[in-house]
């Protein structure tokens, strides 16, 4: 079920029905605004919608206002233990705070944070990870699980309510992905604040983005979830793609090309994996939703390219290219990037 409230993030609406936007986060360090200004333009053009950036000390903390005055898409602040860097992020201008009021002793700090961010409107995401679920809860719930991890919730929100601020996007991540789905399910029953999906601590590219989309891909096919995040150890550059990917594979938004390309088998007339690789990095942050399939035999190849918008398939003569399901003909290896972007263009 969708969340029955809208947060808006900059000039990002999530929530209410609004598209599932897809996050991203910087690895630079955030006190050095200009390589973590050219990250945060590169995940942009990669299709990252909101980009979060970590603030663990004052010297990032002033680097926030020439971050956000120049990023080209909502900046979040991600703060942990020190009330004063929340404030001062605030002051820089980001478009969120990522908080987790646990971590933040004194209530009074919270309630302050809480004061200026609604006088500014700025929305706090409260996020509570499998990993720091306070002891009492672990101990009351016999483990980690769904419902301490929902009390945990519950605790951090009532922190911020108490206030009468209500203006609270939710996430709720583990590192199981089920265990992800099921207190998901549970907070969308149970609270009306758009939610922030991901699995935490996912691991390396090709493992989180399979647990990544185990979770979201359940989560969002129920209607659950309002932006999210795939979270991947190293560059975050392949994080964006990813997120795309698993939208555009429930059919709830396309933004790219999508790339579709045959198993290898002893048909195959080319080098498929290495074609599509080459076909992948040539489309790159190309803005065209369309789908573009590299066939390696002449069994699988009519059939997937008449339904792509285009096609190359390997047969015993050849290449050949082929667009809204009719050849074009045969082609030239060397000439294959150069014909596939002059079709595109006239697609």
């Amino acid at each position: 079920m969708a969340s029955m409230t809208s947060v808006k993030i900059g000039n990002v609406t999530i929530g209410a029905g609004a598209p599932v936007a897809v996050q991203s986060m910087t690895t630079t360090a955030t006190s050095d605004h200009i390589a973590t200004l050219a990250q945060i333009d590169k995940l942009a053009i990669l299709g990252a919608e909101i980009i979060r950036v970590s603030v663990p000390d004052d010297s990032s903390a002033a680097a926030l206002q020439s971050i956000v005055e120049k990023s080209p898409v909502p900046v979040v602040a991600d703060i942990h233990f020190r009330a004063d860097l929340a404030i001062k992020s605030i002051q820089a201008g980001v478009h969120k705070l990522r908080l987790n009021p646990g971590n933040i002793r004194r209530t009074a700090d919270v309630y302050k944070i809480a004061e200026l961010a609604g006088k500014l409107n700025i929305p706090i995401r409260i996020g509570v990870n499998s990993g720091s679920i306070p002891g009492d809860l672990r101990e009351k719930y016999q483990g980690v699980n769904e419902n301490s991890m929902w009390e945990a919730a519950e605790r951090h929100i009532s922190l911020l309510t108490d206030t009468g601020f209500t203006d609270i996007v939710l996430s709720l991540k583990a590192s199981d992905p089920m265990l992800t789905v099921r207190v998901n399910r549970l907070a969308a029953a149970e609270c009306p604040y758009p939610l922030h999906l991901g699995v935490t601590e996912a691991g390396p590219r090709g493992t989180a983005g399979i647990r990544s989309a185990v979770a979201m891909g359940i989560l969002l096919n129920e209607g659950i979830g309002d932006t999210i995040r795939v979270s991947i150890s190293g560059s975050p550059e392949p994080e964006p793609g990813a997120g795309w990917e698993i939208l555009s594979s429930l059919d709830l938004r396309r933004r790219f090309v999508r790339i579709v390309s045959c198993p290898t088998c002893a048909r195959a007339r080319l080098d498929v994996a290495t074609l599509a690789l080459r076909v992948q990095k040539l489309v790159e942050g190309l803005c065209l939703p369309v789908t573009v399939a590299v066939m390696g035999c002449e069994v699988n190849g009519p059939g997937e390219a008449r339904d792509a918008d285009i096609a190359v398939i390997g047969t015993p003569t050849g290449f050949l290219l082929w667009r809204n399901g009719e050849s074009l003909g045969a082609i030239q290896e060397n000439e294959l990037e150069k014909r596939l972007i002059e079709e595109l263009n006239n697609l």
